[in-house]
């Protein structure tokens, strides 16, 4: 069996699975829609498909009888993205008969909202009234949800092999590892590929840590398939063979060695006689961690806070024109307006207050003409903050006409306005995100690598997504996957910027919301990462979770939630 594939593959670039998190649902007062008992009430859980925005059925509570204020006990568990926007439908019914068709029973209201809302709430509760009946009042839905612990584990491991056959002709093996998560279809998806041991049949593979969802998804008996290859320069990895285990066996094994037959179905088909098996892998250790995750700090209470800044240069052709990537047709968005539509919502839904500083940067402001590179949508420079998305949105449309395009385009003034406002709050409290909207060439290249220095040790990030048909070369260089960004000699502390060109994600039929998705997915995957970066490099541990919600008897008064203090 030959592996060319497998020496390219990257194991970072597997899709891990996300967490998964628990939903428990409680209604307060509902509508009594029998007439000599109260309610029976179900709750039914809808979610919506982003390409088709497409209602389905995810699963139903138990049926509580006789009450209008039902704690239900069956959970809903869903997987969590931070970057996707998840809608969800929660529906009140009052079941009537045993009829699994919900038109037989009666209708008891209805909430929308997201996970990103729930998770972000304080707790992780979120409170919503019930709506879809004219002229009633239809109570309240009480959604928390709670991140399951075993998707938070990790795993260190380390395996040696024993015997295992000779590939080279001049020489022993050059053995390595692959390992494999099986999917629910039976295929297998590589979550991780160990170092190569050269020029042995007896080798010893450092311990590596992974996270337990990328080698099992949370799911402790699935099979997880590790095959062992000799290395070859070429690419064409000789097969040696593989063995299948799982988690849970593998955890047993920290009192205790596990040794593994290495099999060849090829040499087993042929019924060789003589042939045991082609070598053993011993699992010498197993240690178990459980790490603190993005959603310990949400419910801890940090806030995320969101900043926008949008190039005003005259690149960007006269935004009455509809060449112009500014021009407003009543027909769609620009890409200005879906870019910063598609990233706004979700980080939204982690912001308590929803008021957030909008930017522009390189016009000719009224009314003496004077060019700006750090100016306030709102034409407010003392408050530059705007009531939710849709305030951005109008903020940058009102700009659009009183502003004049000009140039030339500057990155540093944005980044050290976000910085000095990262620079005041860095217990952990509070994290910030700059989306910059760019159309093109940088022209303070030096000035803004040295603002993405110093900013690397504070707790922010940036998004830059590039519009229009340019190269983006200098923005492609600031984005660090490929070298650390350095200024002057020193290199960042850790890599917290994400670039990438808004038409590598239009869809081309047209779709637009499927063309946001795509790109709020794209630039958003990184956010955790780089936010428990850094945390954890500041030691700083979430903040005390709220006093637990007690659900019966409902409060009846709500203590008034105080407004972030501290603010950009």
């Amino acid at each position: 069996m030959n592996m060319a594939c497998i020496g390219d593959a990257d194991p970072f670039t597997a899709a891990i699975p996300a967490t998964k998190v628990e939903l428990t649902v409680s209604c307060r007062n509902l509508l009594d829609r029998d007439t000599f008992s109260k309610s029976d009430p179900i709750c039914v859980l809808y979610t919506q498909g982003i390409a088709n925005r497409e209602w389905r059925e995810f699963g139903r509570t138990e049926v509580i009888d006789n009450t209008l204020n039902p704690d239900f006990v069956r959970k809903f568990i869903l997987d969590y993205f931070f970057e996707e926007r998840q809608n969800l439908r929660f529906d009140l019914y009052d079941l009537d008969c045993k009829s699994d068709n919900l038109s037989k029973h009666d209708f008891l209201g209805q909430a929308f909202c997201t996970l990103g809302e729930i998770v972000g709430s304080l707790g992780s509760r979120l409170e919503k009234p019930l709506m879809g009946i004219p002229g009633k009042k239809c109570g309240t839905v009480i959604v928390r949800a709670e991140e399951l612990s075993n998707c938070r584990e990790s795993v260190m491991l380390q395996f040696c092999g024993n015997k295992l056959d000779k590939k080279d002709f001049f020489g022993k093996s050059d053995p390595f590892l692959v390992f494999y998560r099986s999917n629910e279809d039976g295929s297998f998806t590589i979550c991780h590929k160990t170092e190569v041991v050269k020029n042995t049949l007896d080798p010893v593979w450092q311990a590596f840590k992974i996270p337990v969802r990328a080698l099992c998804n949370g799911d402790y008996d699935r099979s997880i398939k590790v095959e062992v290859y000799d290395w070859d320069r070429d690419g064409g990895h000789d097969f040696i063979g593989e063995f299948s285990t799982s988690y849970r066996e593998m955890s047993r094994s920290q009192s205790q060695f596990h040794i593994y037959e290495v099999l060849n179905p090829k040499k087993k088909g042929k019924k060789k006689k003589k042939y045991h098996n082609s070598g053993t892998v011993t699992l010498l250790s197993c240690l178990v961690d459980t790490e603190l995750s993005f959603l310990d700090y949400i419910r801890g209470g940090t806030q995320i806070n969101f900043t926008v800044a949008i190039d005003f240069t005259a690149s960007n052709g006269n935004p009455s024109q509809p060449t112009s990537l500014h021009y407003m047709s009543p027909y769609q968005l620009n890409d200005y307006a879906m870019a910063l539509r598609a990233v706004g919502e979700i980080i939204q839904d982690y912001d308590s207050d929803k008021m957030f500083p909008a930017l522009g940067f390189g016009a000719k402001l009224p009314p003496d003409g004077r060019v700006s590179h750090e100016f306030a949508l709102n034409g407010n420079p003392q408050n530059p903050y705007c009531n939710g998305i849709e305030g951005v949105m109008e903020a940058y449309y009102q700009s659009l006409k009183s502003v004049r395009l000009y140039g030339p385009t500057h990155f540093s003034p944005v980044i050290n306005h976000v910085a000095r406002y990262a620079s005041a709050v860095t217990d952990g409290s509070q994290y910030f995100i700059l989306l910059i909207i760019s159309d093109g060439v940088i022209t303070d290249m030096a000035q803004t690598k040295e603002s993405i220095v110093n900013a690397a040790s504070l707790p922010m990030s940036i998004i830059i997504v590039g519009v229009g048909p340019a190269e983006f070369d200098e923005m492609i260089e600031l984005d660090g996957d490929e070298e650390r960004i350095s200024s002057q000699g020193r290199y960042a502390e850790r890599d917290i910027v994400q670039f990438v060109p808004f038409r590598d994600y239009i869809d081309r039929r047209g779709n637009h919301i499927l063309s946001m998705a795509r790109l709020a997915k794209e630039v958003l995957a990184e956010i955790p990462d780089q936010f428990l970066s850094y945390m954890r490099t500041r030691g700083i541990k979430p903040g005390p979770l709220p006093p637990p919600y007690t659900p019966c008897p409902p409060p009846a008064l709500h203590p008034l939630l105080a407004r972030r203090v501290s603010r950009i």
